[in-house]
């Protein structure tokens, strides 16, 4: 793609936003098809399964880490330039964020990616649970509730006023962050094969960590071409979610890619369930549920913004750039998923089977 031609018919910000979409289009479509999910992984896992959604999930995080790598060894994309490896990170922001979070996808049924995809198949509760994310990440981020988090962020933060790269901090070269991505990509495939996952579904989870690269490739190539500067990020959920509400509800909104990040998921997502006659509007069970789900939805929305990033932003983008923090969040999402799993879920699983 010849971004330098592009730029001299578009503006910066319309380009950026372009690339959003494109990169948000084929998450949304792989991620439908594949029922991609963190939330779904962790319970399945913390059940003592490794079932089809595991491995489901080992694919795309496995593959985004491959061709990131891949193509930094190309000279394609340079981790050191991605936004969030650029400033400090919170470790102790990954470890309460991050369990956070994961109370609350499993709470919502769904983490932030998953509901937006939902929501594009006409899942009412994801719109609604959805939007409550939105607003409390906002609420986070520059609102009611940013004192709290960047009280708790600024407990224990990364030196140096920039984050840490896993590989460097071990001394280990870049292809080393592809021979771990062949190793838990050999993994999944195990559990592909023990769980007779169809090929459809791996090729569409192997698209998820395809899109994440593409991500990082664009942005980086854009920021070294345009005028202005321009970050370099890829996909992620809880800053893009809480800018696309803004600017819908502001004056005069700014174009960029996280504007068109979100749109480009949502429209993926809903013409792959509409090809495939899986888009169905659904809604809430009961009252129960609605509290729940609005419940986890808050929960997401303040604990991705103090984690420095959603299940996808930091458990697949962060994890798949070797940001220490990232993969320190994905660890603890990992654990408060399974425990809440455990302690609100599992209880009723056992007196039904008793």
């Amino acid at each position: 793609m010849d971004l330098v031609w592009l730029l001299d018919h578009v503006e910066e910000g319309t380009l950026a936003a372009l690339l959003g979409l494109l990169t948000g289009a084929v998450f949304g479509v792989a991620a439908q098809r594949s029922a991609f999910c963190l939330r779904a992984a962790t319970v399945e896992f913390s059940r003592g399964m490794l079932g089809p959604k595991v491995a489901v999930w080992l694919l795309a995080f496995s593959t985004a880490v491959i061709w990131v790598q891949g193509a930094e060894l190309l000279g394609l994309f340079r981790s050191s330039e991605a936004r969030m490896m650029a400033v400090a990170g919170s470790w102790s922001g990954a470890i309460l964020g991050g369990l956070m979070f994961g109370a609350g996808m499993v709470l919502a049924r769904g983490c932030s990616g998953r509901l937006l995809v939902l929501a594009a198949t006409g899942n009412l509760r994801a719109v609604v649970s959805g939007l409550i994310f939105a607003v409390v990440a906002q609420m986070s981020l520059h609102g009611l509730l940013s004192p709290m988090r960047a009280w708790l962020a600024g407990q224990w933060i990364t030196p140096g006023g920039a984050n840490v790269d896993l590989l460097a901090a071990l001394g280990l070269p870049r292809i080393a962050g592809i021979m771990l991505g062949v190793a838990i990509a050999a993994l999944a495939f195990v559990l592909v094969r023990r769980n007779k996952v169809g090929f459809a579904a791996v090729a569409f989870a192997s698209g998820v960590g395809f899109s994440v690269a593409l991500g990082w490739v664009l942005t980086y190539s854009l920021a070294q071409v345009a005028f202005e500067p321009m970050p370099v990020t890829s996909a992620t959920f809880s800053g893009p979610s809480a800018d696309t509400l803004m600017f819908f509800l502001t004056e005069n909104p700014v174009l960029d890619f996280n504007i068109g990040l979100v749109p480009g998921v949502f429209l993926g997502a809903f013409l792959s369930a509409t090809l495939k006659g899986e888009f169905r509007f659904q809604g809430f069970e009961g009252e129960g549920q609605m509290r729940r789900s609005m419940t986890g939805a808050a929960l997401m929305g303040f604990g991705a913004m103090l984690a420095g990033g959603c299940a996808i932003g930091a458990g697949v983008t962060g994890g798949s750039i070797f940001v220490a923090t990232a993969w320190l969040a994905l660890l603890c999402m990992w654990i408060g998923a399974g425990v809440t799993d455990w302690l609100v879920d599992q209880p009723s699983v056992r007196r039904a089977i008793a």
